[in-house]
């Protein structure tokens, strides 16, 4: 799905300067397997990520990532991690400040496909081998999601 009309709206404001933004990161179990894409942009392989619309709740706003980039249903168990993703500069000069919600889920229905071209592939991955896989910040979020326990805040100070 290209860039959100209301993030499209708030660029013509203001230009390139940074944007806070909510983000969603959805890891995704079915049993002993992570649902894993790789990215259009960039060829990285992530669990399901998204911008949260304005007035939508994260929980639903990560359900609805995993049916619109991967086809499948979800249900979301419990917010797993809360921290600032480091600002990121697009190819366009668009700056952006992401504060992510890294949400533990489970897989109810659905055999997962690329959907709206946010994703080039989409499949299980054997649980096991996710560290393998992702970069470091995603398998941060990954580990977060697999930790039991209250939801981890960052704290930089």
């Amino acid at each position: 799905m290209p860039t959100p009309d209301f993030v499209l709206e708030l660029r013509r404001h203001i230009g390139t300067r940074p944007l806070p933004l909510v983000g969603v990161t959805a890891v995704i179990l079915r049993g002993d397997d992570l649902l894993l894409g790789r990215r259009s942009d960039n060829g990285r392989l992530t669990p399901v990520t998204g911008i949260v619309d304005p007035g939508e709740e994260p929980a639903d706003a990560a359900a609805r990532e995993a049916e619109e980039e991967a086809g499948v249903l979800i249900r979301v168990e419990r917010l797993a991690w809360v921290h600032q993703i480091p600002r990121v500069t697009y190819d366009n000069g668009d700056q952006s400040d992401y504060l992510d919600l890294t949400f533990a889920c489970t897989w109810t229905h659905g055999e997962p496909r690329p959907v709206d071209g946010e994703m080039t592939e989409v499949g299980w991955h054997p649980l096991d081998r996710f560290e393998e896989m992702l970069d470091a910040e995603m398998t941060a979020r990954v580990r977060a999601a697999l930790t039991e326990g209250p939801t981890r805040f960052e704290n930089r100070r």
